[in-house]
Protein backbone atom coordinates (compact mmCIF):
# COMPACT_ATOMS: atom_id res chain seq x y z
CA UNK A 1 0.00 0.00 0.00
CA UNK A 2 1.22 3.46 -0.86
CA UNK A 3 2.70 5.70 2.17
CA UNK A 4 4.38 8.14 -0.37
CA UNK A 5 7.02 7.95 1.84
CA UNK A 6 9.15 8.12 -1.26
CA UNK A 7 12.64 10.11 -1.15
CA UNK A 8 12.64 13.59 -3.18
CA UNK A 9 14.53 16.14 -4.04
CA UNK A 10 14.95 18.62 -0.81
CA UNK A 11 16.12 21.84 -1.97
CA UNK A 12 18.46 24.42 0.25
CA UNK A 13 16.51 27.67 0.18
CA UNK A 14 18.65 30.42 1.20
CA UNK A 15 17.39 33.38 3.94
CA UNK A 16 16.18 35.95 0.66
CA UNK A 17 13.64 37.39 -1.33
CA UNK A 18 14.21 34.51 -3.46
CA UNK A 19 14.19 31.94 -1.17
CA UNK A 20 10.97 32.87 0.53
CA UNK A 21 9.05 33.03 -2.63
CA UNK A 22 10.01 29.83 -3.03
CA UNK A 23 9.49 28.42 0.45
CA UNK A 24 5.75 29.91 0.38
CA UNK A 25 5.27 28.01 -3.06
CA UNK A 26 6.03 24.58 -1.66
CA UNK A 27 3.82 25.92 1.38
CA UNK A 28 0.64 26.65 -0.56
CA UNK A 29 1.37 23.98 -3.43
CA UNK A 30 0.80 21.14 -0.27
CA UNK A 31 4.47 20.84 -0.05
CA UNK A 32 6.47 20.60 2.93
CA UNK A 33 9.31 22.73 3.71
CA UNK A 34 11.25 22.89 7.76
CA UNK A 35 11.33 26.47 8.23
CA UNK A 36 13.78 28.02 11.51
CA UNK A 37 11.85 29.70 14.86
CA UNK A 38 13.22 31.07 17.49
CA UNK A 39 12.61 27.60 19.31
CA UNK A 40 13.69 24.84 16.66
CA UNK A 41 13.12 23.93 13.13
CA UNK A 42 9.59 22.98 12.26
CA UNK A 43 8.45 20.46 9.61
CA UNK A 44 5.54 22.99 7.71
CA UNK A 45 2.95 22.43 6.06
CA UNK A 46 -0.39 23.71 4.91
CA UNK A 47 -2.98 23.49 8.02
CA UNK A 48 -5.79 23.60 6.15
CA UNK A 49 -4.74 21.15 3.75
CA UNK A 50 -5.73 17.37 5.45
CA UNK A 51 -3.63 15.62 2.93
CA UNK A 52 -0.51 18.13 2.94
CA UNK A 53 -0.82 17.42 6.72
CA UNK A 54 -0.66 13.29 6.46
CA UNK A 55 2.49 14.01 4.43
CA UNK A 56 4.32 15.56 8.02
CA UNK A 57 3.09 12.30 9.66
CA UNK A 58 4.47 10.22 6.82
CA UNK A 59 7.97 12.32 6.54
CA UNK A 60 8.45 12.32 10.54
CA UNK A 61 7.10 8.46 10.62
CA UNK A 62 4.78 9.98 13.78
CA UNK A 63 3.19 6.83 15.27
CA UNK A 64 -0.04 8.67 16.45
CA UNK A 65 -2.05 11.61 15.28
CA UNK A 66 -1.17 13.98 18.03
CA UNK A 67 -2.70 17.60 17.60
CA UNK A 68 -0.33 19.94 15.82
CA UNK A 69 0.55 23.59 16.45
CA UNK A 70 -0.60 26.16 13.60
CA UNK A 71 1.61 28.67 13.40
CA UNK A 72 0.52 32.29 11.82
CA UNK A 73 1.83 35.28 11.09
CA UNK A 74 -0.57 37.86 13.50
CA UNK A 75 -2.59 37.50 16.79
CA UNK A 76 -5.33 39.01 13.99
CA UNK A 77 -5.03 36.09 11.92
CA UNK A 78 -5.10 33.53 14.86
CA UNK A 79 -8.35 34.94 15.90
CA UNK A 80 -9.83 33.78 12.94
CA UNK A 81 -8.54 30.52 13.85
CA UNK A 82 -9.56 30.31 17.68
CA UNK A 83 -11.84 31.97 20.33
CA UNK A 84 -9.47 33.71 23.00
CA UNK A 85 -11.11 34.65 26.54
CA UNK A 86 -10.17 37.28 28.36
CA UNK A 87 -6.47 35.33 29.69
CA UNK A 88 -5.79 33.55 26.47
CA UNK A 89 -5.85 37.38 25.08
CA UNK A 90 -3.72 38.92 28.03
CA UNK A 91 -1.41 35.65 26.99
CA UNK A 92 -1.14 36.65 23.44
CA UNK A 93 -0.93 40.29 23.77
CA UNK A 94 2.06 40.09 25.83
CA UNK A 95 3.93 36.90 24.85
CA UNK A 96 3.54 36.93 20.84
CA UNK A 97 5.13 36.98 18.47
CA UNK A 98 7.01 34.39 21.00
CA UNK A 99 7.65 31.10 21.63
CA UNK A 100 4.37 30.53 23.37
CA UNK A 101 1.38 28.33 22.01
CA UNK A 102 -2.03 28.32 23.32
CA UNK A 103 -4.80 26.25 23.09
CA UNK A 104 -8.24 27.44 22.52
CA UNK A 105 -11.61 26.27 21.18
CA UNK A 106 -11.89 26.33 17.48
CA UNK A 107 -13.91 29.63 15.99
CA UNK A 108 -16.39 29.20 13.48
CA UNK A 109 -14.04 30.53 11.10
CA UNK A 110 -11.62 28.20 11.53
CA UNK A 111 -9.91 26.73 8.80
CA UNK A 112 -7.37 24.12 10.53
CA UNK A 113 -8.03 20.98 9.11
CA UNK A 114 -9.41 18.36 11.38
CA UNK A 115 -6.57 16.17 10.86
CA UNK A 116 -3.99 18.98 12.14
CA UNK A 117 -6.70 19.08 15.18
CA UNK A 118 -6.80 15.45 15.65
CA UNK A 119 -10.10 15.50 15.65
CA UNK A 120 -10.46 17.95 18.48
CA UNK A 121 -12.63 20.80 19.00
CA UNK A 122 -9.74 23.12 20.18
CA UNK A 123 -7.17 24.44 18.47
CA UNK A 124 -3.17 24.98 18.95
CA UNK A 125 -1.98 28.03 17.75
CA UNK A 126 1.66 30.41 18.00
CA UNK A 127 3.12 33.66 16.72
CA UNK A 128 6.23 33.00 16.56
CA UNK A 129 8.97 35.94 17.25
CA UNK A 130 11.76 34.42 14.48
CA UNK A 131 12.09 37.03 11.13
CA UNK A 132 12.30 34.43 8.60
CA UNK A 133 9.29 32.64 10.58
CA UNK A 134 7.05 35.53 10.71
CA UNK A 135 8.14 36.69 6.63
CA UNK A 136 7.18 33.05 5.60
CA UNK A 137 4.18 33.17 7.29
CA UNK A 138 3.08 36.30 5.61
CA UNK A 139 3.95 35.42 2.28
CA UNK A 140 1.72 32.02 2.68
CA UNK A 141 -0.98 33.55 4.16
CA UNK A 142 -2.81 31.12 6.02
CA UNK A 143 -2.07 28.71 9.18
CA UNK A 144 1.21 26.76 9.16
CA UNK A 145 0.81 23.24 11.23
CA UNK A 146 4.63 22.41 12.26
CA UNK A 147 5.75 20.01 14.73
CA UNK A 148 9.58 19.51 15.05
CA UNK A 149 11.11 19.08 11.82
CA UNK A 150 12.94 15.86 12.80
CA UNK A 151 11.77 12.22 12.64
CA UNK A 152 10.13 10.94 15.68
CA UNK A 153 11.71 10.11 18.58
CA UNK A 154 14.71 12.16 17.34
CA UNK A 155 16.12 15.37 18.79
CA UNK A 156 14.44 18.26 17.66
CA UNK A 157 16.50 19.88 15.00
CA UNK A 158 18.13 23.86 16.14
CA UNK A 159 19.77 24.37 12.11
CA UNK A 160 19.47 23.35 8.66
CA UNK A 161 22.22 20.71 8.83
CA UNK A 162 19.87 18.73 11.69
CA UNK A 163 17.07 18.84 9.28
CA UNK A 164 18.92 17.43 6.64
CA UNK A 165 20.68 14.43 8.46
CA UNK A 166 17.35 13.43 9.75
CA UNK A 167 15.07 14.46 6.43
CA UNK A 168 16.72 15.07 3.59
CA UNK A 169 15.01 13.31 0.44
CA UNK A 170 12.22 13.04 2.77
CA UNK A 171 10.75 16.73 2.58
CA UNK A 172 10.50 18.88 -0.64
CA UNK A 173 12.79 22.27 1.08
CA UNK A 174 14.49 23.45 4.52
CA UNK A 175 15.09 27.08 4.30
CA UNK A 176 17.85 27.67 6.26
CA UNK A 177 18.02 30.54 8.76
CA UNK A 178 21.51 29.32 11.15
CA UNK A 179 20.72 28.51 14.27
CA UNK A 180 17.80 28.43 16.48
CA UNK A 181 17.97 31.12 19.26
CA UNK A 182 15.34 29.38 21.97
CA UNK A 183 16.76 25.69 20.89
CA UNK A 184 13.58 24.42 23.14
CA UNK A 185 10.41 23.93 22.02
CA UNK A 186 7.09 26.70 23.27
CA UNK A 187 5.57 26.42 26.23
CA UNK A 188 1.94 25.32 25.42
CA UNK A 189 -0.70 27.02 27.79
CA UNK A 190 -4.54 25.82 27.45
CA UNK A 191 -6.80 28.30 27.82
CA UNK A 192 -10.06 26.47 27.68
CA UNK A 193 -12.16 27.83 30.55
CA UNK A 194 -11.22 27.80 34.46
CA UNK A 195 -7.38 28.32 35.58
CA UNK A 196 -5.47 28.53 32.63
CA UNK A 197 -3.12 25.16 32.19
CA UNK A 198 0.28 23.93 31.37
CA UNK A 199 0.86 21.36 29.02
CA UNK A 200 4.06 21.51 27.92
CA UNK A 201 7.14 23.65 29.66
CA UNK A 202 9.45 25.63 27.19
CA UNK A 203 10.91 29.03 25.79
CA UNK A 204 8.26 30.91 28.16
CA UNK A 205 9.07 30.88 31.59
CA UNK A 206 5.72 29.42 34.28
CA UNK A 207 6.66 32.00 36.78
CA UNK A 208 6.41 34.87 33.90
CA UNK A 209 2.83 33.59 32.71
CA UNK A 210 1.65 32.99 35.97
CA UNK A 211 3.02 36.51 37.18
CA UNK A 212 0.27 37.88 34.35
CA UNK A 213 -2.27 35.95 34.91
CA UNK A 214 -2.31 36.02 38.67
CA UNK A 215 -2.72 32.64 39.41
CA UNK A 216 -0.78 28.92 39.61
CA UNK A 217 -1.05 27.17 36.34
CA UNK A 218 -2.31 24.15 36.57
CA UNK A 219 -0.66 21.39 35.65
CA UNK A 220 -1.64 18.78 32.69
CA UNK A 221 -4.83 17.84 31.02
CA UNK A 222 -8.18 17.49 32.39
CA UNK A 223 -8.53 14.81 35.24
CA UNK A 224 -9.73 11.79 33.77
CA UNK A 225 -9.12 12.89 30.30
CA UNK A 226 -5.97 12.84 27.38
CA UNK A 227 -3.76 15.63 26.93
CA UNK A 228 -4.82 18.20 24.48
CA UNK A 229 -1.29 19.14 23.07
CA UNK A 230 2.00 18.15 21.20
CA UNK A 231 4.59 16.45 23.25
CA UNK A 232 2.22 14.57 25.08
CA UNK A 233 0.01 11.35 25.31
CA UNK A 234 -2.39 11.74 22.07
CA UNK A 235 -5.86 12.75 22.61
CA UNK A 236 -8.89 12.55 19.67
CA UNK A 237 -12.26 12.43 18.77
CA UNK A 238 -14.05 9.97 19.61
CA UNK A 239 -17.47 9.05 18.13
CA UNK A 240 -20.46 8.05 19.78
CA UNK A 241 -20.91 4.90 17.75
CA UNK A 242 -19.30 1.89 18.64
CA UNK A 243 -16.34 0.87 16.16
CA UNK A 244 -15.75 -2.60 14.87
CA UNK A 245 -12.07 -3.14 13.41
CA UNK A 246 -10.82 -5.42 11.26
CA UNK A 247 -14.29 -5.92 9.22
CA UNK A 248 -14.16 -8.29 6.97
CA UNK A 249 -18.29 -8.07 6.50
CA UNK A 250 -20.42 -5.12 7.10
CA UNK A 251 -23.96 -6.57 9.40
CA UNK A 252 -27.12 -4.72 8.42
CA UNK A 253 -27.35 -1.61 10.23
CA UNK A 254 -24.00 -0.45 10.48
CA UNK A 255 -22.06 2.56 8.62
CA UNK A 256 -19.05 1.12 6.72
CA UNK A 257 -15.34 2.69 6.69
CA UNK A 258 -14.18 1.04 3.55
CA UNK A 259 -9.73 0.76 2.77
CA UNK A 260 -8.78 -0.22 -0.86
CA UNK A 261 -10.39 -1.75 -4.05
CA UNK A 262 -12.27 -4.65 -2.50
CA UNK A 263 -15.72 -4.81 -1.26
CA UNK A 264 -16.61 -6.51 1.84
CA UNK A 265 -19.66 -8.67 1.98
CA UNK A 266 -22.76 -7.35 3.65
CA UNK A 267 -21.34 -3.40 2.32
CA UNK A 268 -25.21 -2.68 0.41
CA UNK A 269 -26.52 -2.98 3.85
CA UNK A 270 -24.81 -0.73 5.14
CA UNK A 271 -26.60 2.77 6.49
CA UNK A 272 -23.54 4.68 5.13
CA UNK A 273 -21.00 3.83 3.31
CA UNK A 274 -17.28 6.08 2.83
CA UNK A 275 -13.58 4.31 1.71
CA UNK A 276 -11.00 5.72 3.06
CA UNK A 277 -8.82 5.38 0.13
CA UNK A 278 -9.61 2.72 -2.88
CA UNK A 279 -6.44 2.86 -4.13
CA UNK A 280 -5.11 1.82 -0.95
CA UNK A 281 -2.96 5.53 -0.58
CA UNK A 282 -2.07 5.61 2.93
CA UNK A 283 -1.77 9.27 2.97
CA UNK A 284 -4.89 10.01 1.30
CA UNK A 285 -6.29 7.67 3.98
CA UNK A 286 -4.88 9.64 6.91
CA UNK A 287 -6.25 12.92 5.39
CA UNK A 288 -9.64 11.81 5.46
CA UNK A 289 -9.65 9.69 8.71
CA UNK A 290 -11.18 12.05 11.10
CA UNK A 291 -13.62 13.87 9.00
CA UNK A 292 -14.75 10.38 7.87
CA UNK A 293 -15.85 9.55 11.20
CA UNK A 294 -17.17 12.37 11.81
CA UNK A 295 -20.10 11.64 8.65
CA UNK A 296 -20.44 7.97 9.59
CA UNK A 297 -21.08 9.12 13.30
CA UNK A 298 -23.48 11.71 12.13
CA UNK A 299 -25.50 9.08 9.64
CA UNK A 300 -26.82 7.98 13.09
CA UNK A 301 -25.51 3.65 13.02
CA UNK A 302 -25.31 2.45 16.42
CA UNK A 303 -21.71 0.42 14.60
CA UNK A 304 -18.61 1.63 12.49
CA UNK A 305 -17.58 -0.74 10.68
CA UNK A 306 -13.78 -0.75 9.25
CA UNK A 307 -12.53 -2.36 6.90
CA UNK A 308 -8.70 -3.65 7.84
CA UNK A 309 -5.92 -1.28 7.31
CA UNK A 310 -2.36 -2.81 6.82
CA UNK A 311 0.16 -1.69 9.93
CA UNK A 312 2.57 -0.40 7.62
CA UNK A 313 3.85 3.79 7.71
CA UNK A 314 1.04 5.77 7.98
CA UNK A 315 -0.99 2.92 8.44
CA UNK A 316 0.52 2.64 12.25
CA UNK A 317 -1.00 5.95 13.01
CA UNK A 318 -4.57 5.14 11.69
CA UNK A 319 -4.20 1.48 13.47
CA UNK A 320 -3.48 3.49 16.49
CA UNK A 321 -6.18 6.12 15.82
CA UNK A 322 -9.11 3.37 15.20
CA UNK A 323 -7.81 1.54 18.47
CA UNK A 324 -8.78 4.76 20.31
CA UNK A 325 -11.93 5.40 18.60
CA UNK A 326 -12.95 1.68 19.65
CA UNK A 327 -11.59 1.16 23.03
CA UNK A 328 -14.41 1.26 25.69
CA UNK A 329 -15.58 4.60 27.48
Amino acid sequence: MNDRGSMRQTERLAADAAGLDRAADVLRGGGLLAFPTETVYGLGADATDAEAVAGIYAAKERPSFNPLISHLASFESARVQGLFDETATRLAETFWPGPLTLVVPVAPTCTVSDLARAGLDSVGLRVPAHPLAHALLERTGRPVAAPSANRSGRVSPTDADHVLGDLDGRIDAVLDGGAAQVGVESTIVSCLGGTPRLLRPGGVPREAIEALVGEKLETGGEAGSSPLAPGMLASHYAPRAQVRLNATDIRPGEAALLFGPGVPHGTETAQATLNLSKNGDLVEAAARLFSYLRQLDASGAATIAVSPVPETGLGEAINDRLRRAAAER
